[in-house]
């Protein structure tokens, strides 16, 4: 090691050695051997090889499973503002590169992604919304939440205010209490309402920052949309778990002849209308609160087949592999279904955001729906995440959308 700091000491087995030298930035608590020094909770530590060798620095969070999230591994690193601030440029100036003209909504940091373990930060406009899921960061907040800001504005970009959207269970898992609203920062003292307008692929939304799903929105599917869209020209799309109505506005903007969007929320179903209205869209567009999983059953013994393209866009059917075996029978119920109702020669787009139904077990999926209905799959397009959410090929959880475009035959 090359210099000392004072930190505790978490020595670890063979096993969390190789794979922090492959690049994983988690550090189990069954991985660690041995303690020199007391870590604080929340706080920096050490991680070394048995043999004594400097592994990397991480935050400790003694009631994870996760007991170690890295954030450095060169020793010489000292974890001051200038530190932090370094990393925000790196983080923002990747998203300039990548987006171009699309940063003014995007996903700013994607947690270990950018090194912030932990650690979402979408931006709508003029508001930056944050999702923190580890002590650390939740500890490095007062810190980290003016820095962002700052890099920022120096950078010509207008924000208003830091709202929080920690009103998710899995922050129990850190200890941590769950809640939502504007961090106090005095770089923002009056943010305002907690909405933002913004504009994605030239359609303009409503984000309600406070209520809605995650943090609002979902930018991950950005450029899936306008896939979406340049298949939709004068085709009859039922765009299933619409949420805001996103694939449904593009596709009706794409030149769809019509589009029927549906959500189990009736509060969804009122701002995807509302969103059509913003848009002059709503005049080919109609919304339907059902759950998806009982409409396409009704569909499809009503008889005949009233839509060319389906979109299927669930939220994740599993958070957990104890799960999995569940979310995939769900996944294969809403894509057989999809299929059925389908004319030949019809279009279907399907996606799971869940990273435990990975690509293989997806693919298993959709070959085995395919089989029961007696129709053929013919690719078009087979797409992931929007850049903004870079994927780390060593760290397989940044890995997580799964999105294909079909002519079922």
């Amino acid at each position: 090691m090359k210099q000392e700091r004072g930190f505790a000491k978490y020595f670890v087995t063979a096993k969390g050695e190789r794979a922090i030298l492959s690049g994983h930035p988690w550090v189990y608590d069954g991985e660690i051997t041995e303690i020199q020094g007391a870590g604080e909770n929340g706080g920096l530590v050490d991680v070394a090889s048995r043999k004594g060798r400097y592994l990397g620095t991480g935050f400790l969070s003694e009631q994870s499973r996760i007991r170690v999230r890295l954030i450095s591994r060169n020793a010489n690193d000292t974890f001051d503002d200038a530190f932090w601030a370094r990393r925000v440029r790196y983080a923002w100036d990747y998203r300039k590169t990548v987006m171009g003209p699309d940063i003014s909504c995007c996903r700013v940091i994607f947690g270990e992604a950018d090194a912030f373990p932990g650690l979402t930060v979408d931006r709508f406009g003029d508001v930056l919304v944050t999702q923190t899921l580890s002590l650390g960061m939740e500890r490095l907040k007062p810190v980290l939440f003016p820095i962002l800001v700052r890099v920022l504005r120096e950078d010509g970009q207008e924000i208003r205010g830091i709202f929080e959207r920690n009103d998710v269970s899995i922050r129990a898992h850190e200890g941590l209490a769950e809640g939502k609203g504007w961090f106090s920062l005095a770089e923002c003292p009056n943010p305002g309402p907690a909405h933002a307008v913004i504009t994605e692929n030239g359609i303009e939304y409503q984000v309600d920052i406070e209520n809605g799903q995650k943090t609002g929105f979902f930018l991950d599917q950005k450029y899936n949309r306008q896939a979406v869209a340049r298949l939709a020209r004068g085709r009859r799309v039922l765009d299933c778990f619409t949420h805001t109505g996103s694939f449904a506005l593009n596709a009706a903007r794409g030149g769809a002849e019509h589009v029927t969007a549906v959500d189990v929320s009736q509060g969804a179903v009122e701002l995807a209308q509302e969103n059509a209205r913003r848009n002059g869209l709503e005049e080919k567009m109609d919304f339907r609160a059902a759950d998806v999983f009982d409409l396409l059953p009704e569909l499809e013994r009503s008889g005949g087949h009233p839509y060319d393209f389906i979109i299927l866009d669930p939220p994740a059917f599993t958070k957990s592999r104890r799960t999995i075996e569940n979310a995939a029978r769900g996944y294969k119920e809403i894509n057989y279904r999809a299929m059925k109702l389908l004319p030949r020669g019809g279009y279907l787009a399907t996606c799971s955001c869940s990273h435990f139904m990975d690509e293989t077990r997806f693919v298993q999926m959709l070959q085995a729906a395919a089989a029961d209905t007696g129709r053929e799959l013919r690719q078009i397009e087979a797409r992931q995440q929007a850049p903004d959410h870079p994927i780390l090929w060593n760290v397989p959880e940044t890995n997580y959308l799964k999105f294909y475009l079909f002519q079922v035959v």
